[in-house]
C-alpha cells in the first residue's frame, strides 16, 4: 500500500511519500535508544511541562489539524475538531496525574516483616523505546492515548501510522519536537507494513502496542511472542447495544444513531448490533431508522455533514459485500443499502433486520454506517446474542432495572459495559477488550503501567 494522502471524498491523490530506507530506519532506532538513556532520568515535572506545551500547541493549531485529518481519512470536520480537543485533554490529564499513578507502592508492614526485609517497595520504571502501530480511523486520538502515558512514564515512542494518514503522522512527530521534547522522544516511521517485523525484532525496541485489524494484531503478537516482548492489542469490535422494556426508548434510539454513525461507523467501539426486547422493538426500530435516514451524507468539510465517506474504496467494497450477502440470505433493509453515484467512497446509513446466525454480518465487524437489528424475548436471549461474536470490546445496555444491570455486568463478554449511554473513552478509565478484541489496557493508571518495568525493591534487615 503506498504511503499517500488520498482524499476519500473524491479519490484524488494529494501527496505521496517515499518509505524510509534501511539506513534511515537504523538512524532513528539508534536515536530512540540514545535518547531513552537520558530521557528516562528526567523528572515528572519536566515531562509534564513538555506535555502541557504540546497540548497548548495542539489547541492553537486545532483548525488546521482538523482539516488535515478530514482530508486524509474523511471524518466530518466538526468531529475532527472534537478529536483534537480530546487529545489535548488527555495530554493534560496525564501531565497532571502520571506522577501519582506511578508512585512507589509499599506493601503492608506485616508482609514486609514476613519477608525478612526492613523495607520493600514496588517501583514503576520505564521500559525503553516502544513501537506503536496505529490505525487511520482516529489518527490523532489513537496515537495520543499511547504517547501521552508512554512519554510521562519515561519511555520514548516510535510511530508506524496507517499508510493513508502520513501528514497526520508527520504532524505528530513535529508537535512533540516543537513542544521541546528531546530529539528521538517521539519519531514517525514512514514505512510499509512489511517493515514492521524488522523494527519490532530489533533489540532496542522493548515493546509494542497495536490498534487495528485482527490479522495485524495476530502478526504483531506473533513476532512479539517470538521475541518475548510485551505487546498490547486493541483490535476489532462488534459491540452490542441492548434495549430493555424499562429503557427511555426515545433517548436510547437517538443515542443509537450517534453510536452507530459517528465517524461514518468506522470505530471499533461503535455500537453495531442493536438487540431490542420485543416489548419496545417496534417503537425503537421506528425512531432509530428515522434518525439514520435523517443523517446528512456529504462533503466532510461541510459543517452540516453528519456522515462523510469511508476511508477507502476497499473499505466500501468490504462493507457492501457484507450487506449484499445478508440481503441475499433474507435480511430486510429498513433503510440505506444503496450504492451512491458520484465520486468518493460514500455509503448511506443502513439498518438491516431479520438477521440470522448464518449471515456473515452476524459475526463479522461492519466497519461503516451499517446497523443490524435483533428482536429478543428476554434478558437471557439478549445476553446470548450479545456474546455470540468473536469480539468483546465494549457494550451498551439500556435499562432502569438494577437487577438487569447486575446481570449484564456479570455476563457480557466485554471490556466495558456502558449503562444508559454510548461507549466512549476517557483518559481516566481503562480501555480494552477480551476475546479477539485483544488484550491489555490503554488509558488510566492501567494503561500507563502497561509499559513499565514493575520492580520489587527489597532491603534486608
Amino acid at each position: 500500500m503506498p504511503i499517500a494522502t488520498v482524499n476519500p471524498a473524491n479519490g484524488e491523490t494529494l501527496k505521496t511519500y517515499e518509505a524510509l530506507g534501511e539506513e534511515e530506519i537504523e538512524r532513528r532506532l539508534a536515536t530512540a535508544d540514545r535518547t531513552f538513556r537520558t530521557y528516562r532520568t528526567t523528572s515528572f515535572a519536566e515531562r509534564a511541562r513538555l506535555l502541557r506545551g504540546a497540548a497548548d500547541l495542539l489547541d492553537e493549531e486545532a483548525e488546521d489539524v482538523a482539516r488535515v485529518v478530514t482530508t486524509e481519512m474523511g471524518k466530518p470536520v466538526k468531529q475532527a475538531r472534537a478529536e483534537v480537543a480530546k487529545c489535548a485533554k488527555a495530554m493534560r490529564w496525564y501531565a497532571e496525574h502520571a506522577e501519582v499513578l506511578l508512585t512507589d507502592v509499599e506493601p503492608s508492614d506485616a508482609d514486609v516483616k514476613d519477608s525478612g526485609a526492613s523495607r520493600v517497595l514496588v517501583r514503576y520504571r520505564p521500559l525503553g523505546p516502544v513501537l506503536a502501530v496505529m490505525p487511520w480511523n482516529f489518527p490523532l486520538w489513537q496515537v495520543i492515548r499511547f504517547a501521552a502515558p508512554a512519554l510521562m512514564a519515561g519511555n520514548v515512542g516510535l510511530l508506524k501510522h496507517a499508510s493513508n494518514v502520513p501528514q497526520t503522522a508527520l504532524y505528530l512527530e513535529g508537535l512533540f519536537r516543537r513542544a521541546g521534547f528531546p530529539e528521538g522522544c517521539f519519531q514517525t516511521l514512514l514505512i510499509g507494513s512489511g517493515a514492521v517485523e524488522g523494527v519490532l525484532r530489533d533489540p532496542r525496541v522493548r515493546a509494542a502496542t497495536l490498534t487495528g485489524s485482527e490479522p495485524a494484531g495476530r502478526s504483531v503478537a506473533s513476532v512479539g511472542g517470538d521475541e518475548i516482548k510485551k505487546t498490547v492489542l486493541e483490535l476489532g469490535g462488534s459491540d452490542p447495544y441492548i434495549v430493555m422494556p424499562s429503557a427511555d426508548v426515545d433517548r436510547a434510539a437517538k443515542t443509537a444513531v450517534t453510536a452507530r454513525a459517528q465517524n461514518a461507523g468506522q470505530s471499533c467501539i461503535a455500537a453495531k448490533r442493536f438487540i431490542v426486547h420485543a416489548d419496545v422493538y417496534d417503537a425503537f426500530a421506528e425512531r432509530f431508522v428515522e434518525g439514520m435516514r435523517a443523517l446528512k451524507v456529504g462533503d466532510p468539510l461541510d459543517e452540516d455533514t453528519d456522515v462523510g465517506p469511508l476511508s477507502s474504496e476497499q473499505g466500501r467494497e468490504d462493507l457492501e459485500g457484507l450487506v449484499d450477502e445478508a440481503v441475499e440470505s433474507g435480511a430486510t433493509v429498513l433503510c440505506g443499502a444503496e450504492h451512491p453515484d458520484g465520486p468518493g467512497w460514500f455509503y448511506p446509513p443502513t439498518v438491516l433486520a431479520d438477521i440470522t446466525p448464518e449471515m456473515r454480518v452476524h459475526r463479522e465487524e461492519t466497519f461503516g454506517p451499517v446497523a443490524t437489528l435483533y428482536r429478543v424475548a428476554d434478558l437471557d436471549e439478549a445476553i446470548a446474542i450479545a456474546n455470540d461474536t468473536p469480539f468483546g470490546l465494549s457494550s451498551n445496555v439500556w435499562t432502569q432495572d438494577a437487577a438487569e444491570v447486575d446481570r449484564f455486568v456479570r455476563d457480557l463478554d466485554a471490556g466495558g459495559v456502558f449503562v444508559n449511554g454510548m461507549t466512549a473513552s476517557h483518559p481516566a478509565f481503562p480501555f480494552g477488550g477480551v476475546k479477539r478484541s485483544g488484550y491489555g489496557r490503554e488509558l488510566s493508571g492501567h494503561g500507563i503501567r502497561e509499559f513499565c518495568n514493575i520492580t520489587t525493591v527489597w532491603h534486608g534487615a
